[in-house]
């Protein structure tokens, strides 16, 4: 097994873990049941018809990429393949595999929250993970902060809209360039 690849299955350990408690059916000793059934539908969004709220698992890969500043070593052919899953309305983990922008395959393991922050554009979303990114080696191992080790803690934001089960977003990746993802949900 490389060096590097062990503390990656380490989070994913952990991120599993974390979801599974996150599914927990205990209710917190300050949350109350609902009084009626009418009540609960009105207590969760996750709930709603729409099957971008509900489905809990989302695949995507990349479209399109640019990178803000010109570099003749920048590749903008990442073949991004993400599998994300929906633990609630809001909390998300996933995982990520893509070439960097030096054409390095690459891993990605995040944890992250989305929310909406418009209540008559429920479609419009924010999105930010945060998780560890192996793949930066040789002589590009400095192009992303803290990669001393081989792996690098990093943030990551985004903006998607989605139309029924299709959903694109599009991905900042620090100050070098954006990308634009297209995936489905899956029930």
């Amino acid at each position: 097994m490389k060096r590097g690849i062990t503390p990656l299955v380490l989070v994913a350990s952990i991120a599993v873990s974390g979801a599974a408690y996150a599914q927990s059916s205990l209710p917190g000793p300050d949350v109350a049941p609902p009084a009626t059934t009418e009540q609960a539908a009105e207590v969760s969004a996750w709930d709603a018809p729409e099957p971008w709220r509900t489905d809990r698992f989302f695949l995507a890969t990349s479209v399109y990429t640019k990178h803000f500043h010109y570099n003749p070593a920048h590749d903008d052919h990442q073949n991004l393949i993400q599998g994300e899953w929906n633990m609630t309305e809001h909390w998300l983990a996933g995982a990520a595999l893509f070439d960097n922008s030096f054409g390095q395959p690459t891993q990605y393991v995040y944890g992250g929250y989305r929310f909406r922050p418009l209540e008559e554009l429920q479609p419009l979303y924010l999105k930010v993970t945060a998780g560890l990114v192996h793949g930066y080696s040789g002589q590009y191992q400095n192009k992303i902060p803290f990669n001393n080790s081989g792996v690098a803690p990093v943030i990551i934001p985004s903006v998607g809209y989605c139309v029924n089960r299709f959903c694109s977003e599009v991905v900042f990746f620090g100050a070098a360039g954006a990308m634009v993802t297209f995936g489905v949900t899956i029930p």
